[in-house]
């Protein structure tokens, strides 16, 4: 991908958190909810794009809303390790099972697979605190168990990759890394 076509995530990036008056992380991910790409940076240097689902429903940061939520966020916790592709978590439990182990019925649903970062939001009354806290409404960047469909809106407000790139986008990323969430 041309350097030129990414500079505009990273200009987002740098200007949100400049307003903000918040620090850029070395790493960093910018989401677009419209292009259903994430685009990651390191030292403000373009890395990896990689297409993802986020949420059916417009975009939101409140309750209940199951919108996929918009602003600065950070990785506030990496779980996963050694999990491998296609396992299943139920409560950030990996659970010993391959999303095929499961019946039809049970694979319709959006299963939590591979790799969960769990982000907390940053701004005040956007995306943390009451009735709108990316942390408490569970709002993750994680593996799915429909790989077919990632590039297109599918889930209920988190973020969807395929497991290979949530695999590389895990490994490359360090808690408390930031992540801008944009229409």
């Amino acid at each position: 991908m041309k350097s030129s076509l990414v500079q505009t995530p990273l200009k987002s990036l740098i200007e949100y958190c400049e307003a903000k008056k918040i620090k850029p992380t070395k790493n960093a991910v910018v989401i677009s909810i419209s292009e259903q790409k994430l685009y990651l940076f390191s030292a403000n240097a373009f890395q990896a794009v990689y297409p993802v689902s986020t949420s059916k429903n417009p975009p939101s940061c409140r309750e209940n809303s199951f919108g996929t939520p918009l602003g600065l966020h950070r990785i506030e916790q990496k779980i996963g390790d050694g999990v491998p592709p296609g396992g299943v978590f139920l409560g950030r439990q990996y659970i010993g099972k391959h999303y095929s182990d499961f019946s039809e019925e049970e694979q319709q649903k959006n299963l939590v697979t591979t790799r969960i970062l769990w982000l907390r939001g940053l701004e005040e009354g956007l995306n943390s605190g009451p009735n709108c806290d990316s942390y408490n409404r569970y709002i993750y960047i994680h593996g799915a168990n429909h790989q077919d469909c990632i590039g297109a809106p599918q889930t209920s407000g988190c973020i969807a990759l395929k497991d290979e790139d949530l695999i590389e986008l895990y490994n490359q990323n360090e808690e408390g890394a930031l992540v801008l969430i944009t229409i």
